[in-house]
């Protein structure tokens, strides 16, 4: 028997937490994270939340901020929801239990970061995602309307198919891989994507294992709307270090006054924007990539030695702590660093509620394009989409529900056809680091369409063997996450082709300038049944 719930979420970071906590009132609510409930991108999440909570700031400011910083993509409209529902959605974090740093007059502390115009980033510590996730966590242990289902892969989406044609079969639940190896059905009458990011799909990124772009590419071989995956947006600063996996050094270091350095100890962003080090992301990312590749050395420097260590070890306790692990005491050493993939700024497509194209079917948070993020995100703009989407999905879902016709019959059980036991896994891995690393020198900070045409020609091969793979053999979750990496990276590709023009996260050699004469425009692919 099928798994049966009102509201189906995938993902357990703060969309899916948020939603479902809210949703939890109207129905009965299933999360499904694909390993350890608490291992998702917002645990990572370092710098903090974004929002207009200072007496001296303003809406007007934080919307003129990501405006810019988005590089003329932005949707207007999503920009001014999110940035004024910002504060009420913070307001509850708080009442839920979640604590973040304040002065001893007891008001927040709050933090700034690049392309910021004021103080506005509330954050914990250096650590203020996990501490989101424990709040919202913490509470959904205390309404017995949620249920988890942790080290549980999705694999498809399941459709309606008493549908005239191909492509417009309502979303009614996945199919899932669950930890014992059975594949089950989860029904929800609205099922919600929050998958988060695809940053594995690049050979360096701050993402965790588990960023493999699964909701992108189940959205998208279901039929949804997907646009702008060109641009991903790469973190200027990760550490350097043969054995640190994955750890980001926040942008905040620079907030408070850190130095970009050359090894020979040279500042060098002064050369490249007006605001230095506290430039918008994508431009310190190409200045770090620009200059590693003029000079030949194999990372920059982040210097906080004039910061003085107790303010470091206060201030930024993970960091510090983490580099002194790997014998770097940042309060005397600069931090070698290099850019990483850190966070996909398009995605699914959806309206100001979640909705996409896919009838039942919403997204929220990194997995989507709202519009917020444009052509770049602003720093800390991210769990804040995540609070507000995750909220303002909700009262949609709960109307769509009442109005919800039962369907016929129940989908049909998963069918493994005649597929048996793999003995070729060398198959996987090998084919995993290949997209990783002809994404990380083909389709990276800077591009070209030579190297865009070489990319798709290799992906082609590839996804054909994996596809080959995968109807051959019992589908374990390595053999899911590679083959959502391959769609992600081919819809990278194929957005990245068509943008003739620099913008944003997107630059490109070949048209090293923004198309200002056709004004901007989206990038959007859904697939042809």
């Amino acid at each position: 028997m099928p798994h049966r719930f009102d509201f189906l979420v995938l993902g357990g970071g703060v969309a899916g937490l948020s939603f479902a906590l809210q949703a939890a009132r109207h129905g009965t609510v299933a999360v499904l994270t694909k390993r350890e409930r608490s291992e998702s991108n917002t645990a990572y999440a370092q710098g903090g939340i974004a929002s207009v909570l200072a007496p001296t700031d303003s809406f007007d400011a934080h919307i003129e901020d990501t405006l810019v910083a988005g590089a003329g993509l932005c949707h207007r409209d999503a920009v001014e929801v999110t940035v004024r529902e910002g504060p009420g959605r913070i307001r509850e974090l708080v009442q839920l239990g979640a604590e973040f740093d304040r002065h001893t007059t007891g008001e927040f502390d709050l933090t700034r970061e690049g392309g910021h115009s004021a103080r506005r980033i509330i954050h914990a510590h250096d650590l203020t995602g996990r501490e989101v996730q424990r709040a919202l966590l913490a509470k959904c242990d205390e309404t017995p309307n949620i249920t988890f289902f942790p080290n549980t892969a999705a694999i498809d989406l399941i459709l309606d198919r008493h549908v005239p044609r191909p492509g417009t079969g309502r979303c009614l639940g996945v199919y899932a891989l669950l930890e014992n190896g059975s594949i089950e059905r989860f029904l929800g009458r609205v099922t919600v994507l929050a998958t988060g990011g695809a940053g594995k799909v690049y050979l360096y990124t701050s993402n965790p294992d588990v960023a493999t772009g699964d909701g992108v590419a189940m959205a998208y071989r279901a039929g949804a709307q997907v646009a702008n995956m060109e641009f991903y947006q790469f973190h200027p600063t990760c550490l350097y270090h043969p054995e640190a996996k994955s750890f980001l050094i926040s942008e905040a270091l620079r907030g408070e006054g850190g130095k970009l350095r050359l090894k020979g100890g040279q500042t060098f962003m002064e050369r490249y924007h007006p605001l230095g080090a506290l430039a918008p992301r994508d431009v310190v990312a190409r200045a770090i990539d620009a200059e590693m590749k003029r000079t030949g050395d194999e990372c920059v420097y982040l210097d906080m030695t004039h910061m003085g260590r107790a303010f470091l070890a206060e201030r930024f306790p993970n960091i510090y702590a983490t580099c002194k692990a790997f014998n770097i005491d940042i309060a005397v050493q600069p931090i070698p660093v290099v850019p990483a993939a850190h966070y996909q700024c398009g995605g699914v497509v959806t309206d100001l509620h979640g909705r996409t194209n896919v009838p039942g079917l919403y997204a929220i948070g990194e997995v989507t394009c709202t519009g917020l993020h444009g052509a770049n995100r602003l720093a800390s703009n991210s769990l804040l989409e995540g609070l507000v989407f995750g909220h303002r999905a909700v009262k949609m879902a709960v109307e769509e529900l009442a109005s919800l016709p039962t369907p016929r019959e129940d989908p049909p059980e998963w069918d493994p056809g005649s597929a048996v036991e793999s003995d070729e896994s060398v198959v996987v891995s090998h084919n995993w680091d290949e997209i990783r690393r002809l994404m990380w020198n083909y389709v990276g900070i800077v591009r070209t369409d030579k190297r865009l045409m070489r990319a798709r020609r290799r992906l082609q091969l590839l996804r054909e063997e994996i596809r080959d793979y995968y109807w051959r053999f019992k589908v374990t979750r390595d053999v899911i996450e590679l083959r959502n990496i391959a769609d992600v990276a081919m819809l990278i590709v194929d957005c990245a082709a068509r943008r003739k023009e620099s913008r944003g996260l997107h630059y490109t050699l070949d048209y090293p300038h923004a198309d200002d004469h056709h004004g901007p425009r989206d990038t959007i692919l859904s697939r042809e049944f």
